[in-house]
């Protein structure tokens, strides 16, 4: 495979958020990758403490208004989007006030709103697969880091398998030592069929009711990615060797700032 057009779904990118080793490999890989000479573009949550200002986010109007429909409430949709210097790389914020405009914690929605989380997730990835849908953009390699990432392999494998945009896309989930504390709603797998995902599809999430940690939606992504990277070191055993065991392409933890091997990884899908 020609790698010519990665994105890159994340759960933090610095400097919108401060730096930590998540962040920092948000930024770096993607920036390493358009050096490279690949066409890259990026997404990540708009959480509520990103300074619009001072980071300098634009709406873009073409790609907004779209309604998401999650437990029967519809959540508008709201494209953001800023350009990192030097490197020129474009960074597009998922947004929405239900989710992502709480102001009352120094912390991020994620940790003082952990009830929502589920449905956060569930925003966030089908809002980038929808906007990228309007880009008519056709990525090769979607990588995915972060457990709010954790259901895009889910949802390109299911909800968007049939668009054109996708149909070619290898899909590659990063194992990150970053995990969310405590459970996710019981009632997700619910929500998740409801948006159109077969039952089949959520086996890692166990029976309705059962509260998702962070193991289970790890185990969830895996199974529909077609490739696993391993992007610190800390990743409990049970998990890559539950990827190894899933017969796809593992990569192993080739230390920090390692872009090469991550390009020849994608290169060998």
């Amino acid at each position: 495979m020609d790698v010519k057009k990665v994105l890159y779904v994340s759960q933090e990118i610095e400097p919108y958020l401060p730096a930590n080793a998540l962040s920092t490999f948000g930024r770096s890989l993607p920036q390493a990758m358009l050096e490279k000479g690949a066409e890259v573009r990026t997404f990540m949550p708009k959480y509520g403490n990103i300074n619009e200002r001072r980071n300098q986010l634009h709406e873009v109007i073409r790609l907004s208004g779209l309604n998401i429909p999650i437990d029967d409430t519809d959540h508008p949709l709201l494209i953001k989007v800023a350009t990192l210097q030097p490197s020129r790389l474009q960074v597009y914020f998922i947004d929405n006030d239900d989710y992502f405009m709480r102001h009352q914690s120094g912390k991020l929605e994620t940790e003082h709103d952990a009830a929502a989380n589920d449905e956060r997730s569930i925003f966030f990835v089908r809002g980038t697969g929808e906007t990228v849908k309007k880009l008519r953009w056709e990525p090769s390699i979607v990588h995915c880091t972060g457990w709010i990432t954790a259901l895009t392999p889910l949802y390109l494998k299911t909800v968007f398998a049939d668009d054109p945009v996708f149909r070619n896309t290898k899909i590659v989930y990063s194992l990150f030592d970053y995990d969310f504390e405590g459970t996710l709603d019981g009632r997700m797998a619910e929500k998740l069929r409801a948006d159109g995902i077969p039952a089949e599809a959520l086996a890692a999430l166990g029976a309705d009711g059962t509260p998702v940690d962070a193991m289970m939606l790890h185990k969830l992504a895996i199974d529909h990615a077609d490739a696993i990277a391993v992007s610190s070191e800390g990743i409990p055993a049970e998990i890559i060797e539950y990827a190894k065991a899933s017969g796809k392409p593992v990569l192993d933890f080739p230390g920090e700032g390692n872009a090469e091997a991550y390009r020849d990884f994608y290169q060998s899908l």
